[in-house]
């Protein structure tokens, strides 16, 4: 289809990888499970799409929403949150 390129799969797969590296960045547990389910839903509802236009369209929604990911978790580390009962201990292992 003249005009439309569909991203490749390292693109998209590069495109996942920044958004869980973002939602990994937020302070506070709550925003962080939230924007990873978020992003692993998205991702996995998105996977079977066929056309390339559709691709294209969902591509650039979705770098654009990572810049609005990327903005609030800066945001995020400028901000201490207590530790909530659910968070797992770092480096203990259950």
């Amino acid at each position: 289809m003249p005009g439309f390129t569909a991203p490749t799969r390292r693109q998209v797969l590069s495109l996942y990888k920044e958004f869980i590296k973002n939602a990994n960045q937020f302070n506070n547990y709550n925003f962080r499970e939230y924007f990873l389910g978020k992003t692993r839903t998205t991702f996995r509802q998105n996977m079977s799409q066929q056309d390339p236009k559709v691709l294209m369209n969902l591509f650039k929604e979705a770098k654009n929403e990572l810049g609005v990911l990327k903005r609030q978790s800066v945001i995020s580390q400028m901000y201490t949150f207590d530790r909530l009962v659910v968070e797992p201990l770092q480096g203990r292992k259950h």
